[in-house]
């Protein structure tokens, strides 16, 4: 089967990229069960280790064995790509992988949002994280399990607090406030002071102020731990901006999801439908697998309570490419992301035909159709993806002894905070921090509150 998999993944290159798809190399590789699920668990071939890696495991295991999970392929963006297929996926399954792949390839190295973190990761993330992970082996060598293992409890507590405006690689702020320039003095000033008796003592020089710090409200709280953490050992400040820099090859991916995962089921689609080398039987078994994975519908025609972003991705990009053509639609993946995909081109003729609504739970657990506006099925989609997925935090001040002050910004943010989760996230911090550290948020009647650890 690998020879003939060999053999139709390179007319299917030929043929994607005859009908204008555009990409770095792609590395194919062929992989156990085992292995496979480690990957997807992880995120990369070879990444730290730590627990919370294993309870994904154990979880995708479950759903697996009940039917809820199947994993056909793991991609990586780079310069090459990276692409894992499962050695149990038919024929057909990996003939349609490899045209998805080819989807993602293109979006990847075209997307704005992508270009820019490949840009400062260099495209070869891959085997940045295997040098994060021989790293973090050696902190472990060196001072123990226990304690790299606490520093990672905090890093990954704190993964997605990041500035993802900001640039990969940071200077720290400036030490001292900038002198302002002497203030130039009139004609008529300087006749003034030339006077008698108008001649002032020269002023005694205070030297350079420092800076505060922050000097503004700073969100990317792993950066600035990783900097200014008044008692952090350098292999600990180490692991705090591993984890960013792989937080920051992640956050494309989180937040271009729909359109990625439509463009790449868009192609697959029709690479599959094009290929008329492809024999029948082997058409027919892919366009099976292509129903599975852009199917709309939770098990038994029940209405999903969450959206597969294959479906709806699939149903945004054919309704671009039938209603504006394929340039129109190649603009779009190179210029936005999901908040602009979703606000731009979902409209309301697709949102009825894809069965689109805001539900509420009730007390009693009932489930209620809440509203099928527009704008309020658009925004339900996006808020999960706000700030990473995580709550609108920042470093507001520094104290004088130490402690640090952080404040929720819930006015942008608009989603109050789990107390309990924020609590433990504090501890974390406080752990590395290693001084008091207090959260300022407002509860659920819009009162200000205090946290602390």
């Amino acid at each position: 089967m690998v020879n003939e998999l060999e053999q139709h993944a390179s007319r299917i290159e030929a043929l994607a990229r005859s009908l204008g798809l555009d990409y770095y190399p792609v590395d194919f590789e062929v992989a156990p069960q085992g292995l496979m699920t480690e990957i997807a668990v992880y995120g990369l071939p070879v990444r730290m280790p730590h627990w919370s890696f294993g309870v994904r495991y154990i979880h995708q295991l479950v759903r697996q064995s009940m039917g809820h999970s199947k994993i056909f392929e793991v991609m990586f963006p780079g310069d090459p790509c990276r692409a894992f297929l499962m050695d149990t996926n038919s024929l057909a399954e990996n003939s349609l992988v490899i045209a998805h792949v080819l989807g993602h390839a293109d979006f990847s190295k075209h997307n704005q949002l992508f270009a820019r973190f490949h840009a400062m990761q260099g495209g070869n993330i891959v085997e940045q994280a295997a040098a994060h992970a021989h790293r973090i082996q050696l902190a472990i060598e060196k001072v123990g399990l226990e304690r790299v293992e606490g520093v990672l409890d905090a890093a990954l507590a704190l993964e997605s607090h990041i500035d993802v405006d900001g640039e990969l690689r940071r200077s720290r702020y400036a030490e001292f406030v900038p002198e302002k320039p002497a203030r130039e003095h009139s004609d008529f000033q300087k006749r003034f002071q030339s006077l008698p008796g108008e001649s002032r003592p020269e002023a005694l020089p205070i030297g350079p102020l420092r800076a505060r710090v922050p000097p503004h409200p700073e969100y990317d709280l792993l950066w600035f731990i990783a900097n200014y953490a008044p008692e952090l050992e350098q292999w600990e400040r180490d692991i705090f901006l591993m984890v960013r820099a792989e937080s920051l090859y992640f956050y494309p991916v989180f937040a271009c999801q729909i359109m990625n995962e439509g463009w790449a089921s868009y192609w697959h689609a029709r690479l599959m439908r094009e290929a008329d080398f492809l024999p029948q039987s082997l058409y027919l078994s892919a366009l099976q697998a292509h129903s599975d994975v852009v199917r709309p519908f939770a098990s038994g025609e029940q209405a999903a309570l969450a959206v597969n972003p294959y479906h709806l991705g699939f149903t945004i990009w054919e309704d671009i490419v039938e209603k504006h053509g394929l340039d129109r639609a190649f603009e779009v993946r190179r210029d936005e992301d999901d908040f602009g995909f979703i606000r731009n081109w979902l409209d309301r003729e697709l949102a009825e035909k894809s069965g689109l609504f805001v539900y509420e739970t009730h007390p009693d657990d009932e489930i209620r159709v809440a509203s099928r506006d527009l704008d309020a099925v658009r925004e339900a989609i996006l808020a999960p993806k706000y700030n990473f997925g995580a709550p609108r935090v920042a470093v507001a001040e520094m104290l004088n002894d130490g402690g640090l002050i952080l404040t929720h910004d819930t006015a942008s943010d608009g989603r109050g905070l789990d107390a309990r989760r924020a609590k433990k996230v504090l501890e974390y911090v406080r752990r590395v921090w290693r001084r008091p550290v207090r959260l300022q948020t407002v509860n659920d009647r819009a009162e200000p509150v205090e946290l602390a650890a």
